[in-house]
């Protein structure tokens, strides 16, 4: 018997159905362990966050059966343990969406616009998105330049460090700041925890001032970048953000903002609209 679930349900919905048609039907093909792994990943499709309790109760499974299935997804990167003891996608989870995201939607629609620009400007350009206190790599695009640090699709670099770290905090709601904040503070020894929030404090002073961050050799001695925030329309949050770089040895860095914020403003305004 096919299959059906509605489109209009939840994704643990429609996959709960499925366990259920799959039991009834007594589908000897049917691994129900690792459906029920599945599901419970799919719990977090609309959270970020989750309990013990909860889980069990979205999933419909037994208080035991989640705990082995938590363990079990766990060892593999799968799930997370946060500061909180809540539950969240781990970082197999998050390579894995990585990965599919360069392929996807808006950032499938991107990267034929970043290749263009890198190539009419002469910079190396990306997309990301803040994922467990980093910003990950979701669509790139090289300079011709030589630079010291090449980074790919799943490459991540920190939040504080780096423009496009920086221009994402800036831009984002104070609500997903704080989610940032304690992703960073998990994340990151309280020295260096410290530092990271007086940096982000000032560089979100400078984009509200400037429309845009800037790291001038501070992730990489040879590298000079600038980044703004990705306004998705279909959220209306700032889902992303992108930067442009090139070796710093050539060129001024209030130059180099001069030329480039303009045209990178312009391409997260089109990339965000999708057309």
């Amino acid at each position: 018997m096919t299959k059906h679930t509605s489109t209009a349900s939840s994704l643990l919905e429609q996959m709960n159905t499925t366990l259920q048609q799959s039991k009834a039907e007594e589908d000897r093909q049917f691994v129900t362990a690792l459906g029920r792994g599945l599901a419970l990943l799919a719990a977090f499709e609309n959270d970020d966050q989750l309990s013990h309790q909860q889980l069990v109760q979205m999933s419909d499974l037994p208080k035991a059966t989640v705990t082995r299935l938590i363990y079990t997804l766990s060892t593999l990167g799968f799930l997370r343990t946060t500061a909180q003891g809540q539950y969240q996608l781990g970082s197999s989870a998050v390579r894995l969406s990585a990965a599919a995201w360069s392929r996807h939607d808006i950032v499938a629609y991107a990267e034929p616009l970043l290749r263009q620009f890198a190539l009419n400007n002469e910079v190396s350009v990306n997309l990301a998105k803040e994922i467990e206190g980093e910003m990950r790599y979701l669509a790139c695009s090289r300079s011709p330049a030589r630079l010291s640090v090449n980074l790919q699709v799943g490459s991540a670099v920190p939040v504080a460090d780096t423009a496009i770290g920086r221009a994402f905090y800036a831009a984002s709601l104070s609500t997903q700041q704080a989610f940032i904040d304690a992703n960073l503070q998990e994340h990151l020894a309280e020295d260096d925890y410290q530092q990271a929030q007086t940096m982000l404090i000032k560089a979100e002073k400078y984009y509200k001032a400037h429309g845009y961050t800037l790291s001038d050799g501070e992730f990489s001695p040879d590298i000079l970048a600038v980044a703004v925030g990705v306004l998705d329309v279909t959220t209306g949050r700032y889902e992303y953000s992108l930067n442009a770089s090139v070796p710093r040895a050539n060129w001024d860095a209030d130059e180099y903002a001069g030329m480039i914020v303009p045209k990178l403003q312009a391409l997260a305004e089109r990339i965000g609209r999708g057309g």
